[in-house]
């Protein structure tokens, strides 16, 4: 009796542990297929929400471009999310596809491609990074405002729009 008690308590040790996955987000070209599958579900996402003369969607290619930094970020290699910038005057960037699949929200994903996003801009001595952004986007004005983001009024040729919020934050 005493040795099936025994087999009990040791079950649990010899169970393997389930792993968390692992996140990694880094610099890679926007042209990949995978990549571009997830602008394809960022561009629904947005077509969903906005008329044509609200969105203002930067195509893989733009976002290819030298002036530009885009940031993906992979759950196992799996490609959920991304970010970028691109230059619009020394020393200030706009940020760009700020987006999350939708099975990979809730879990501070976003947060974490502004920070990365945030010290890529550091390193190129870049002091401010300023977005558009439409105004059904609760959840991610929620997250620039907490980052310290504040509303200002639109740049690089943007036009006032009753469904953009222009933030900006000097970092």
């Amino acid at each position: 009796m005493a040795r099936a008690a025994d087999n009990r308590n040791c079950a649990p040790a010899l169970r393997p542990k389930m792993q968390a996955p692992r996140i990694s987000i880094a610099p890679e070209d926007p042209r990949q297929p995978e990549v571009r599958r997830l602008i394809d579900l960022s561009d629904a996402y947005m077509q969903a929400l906005y008329p044509p003369d609200s969105n203002h969607l930067a195509a893989a290619e733009t976002l290819a471009a030298p002036d530009t930094v885009f940031l993906v970020a992979r759950r196992d290699g799996e490609a959920i999310g991304s970010i970028a910038f691109r230059l619009i005057a020394p020393g200030h960037a706009e940020m760009k596809r700020m987006f999350v699949r939708a099975d990979a929200r809730g879990h501070g994903l976003g947060r974490r491609l502004l920070e990365a996003l945030e010290d890529a801009a550091r390193r190129r001595q870049i002091a401010r990074i300023s977005l558009e952004t439409g105004i059904l986007q609760v959840e991610a004005i929620g997250l620039y405002r907490a980052a310290g983001y504040q509303e200002c009024p639109p740049f690089a040729g943007y036009a006032p729009d009753p469904l953009s919020l222009f933030l900006t934050r000097r970092l």
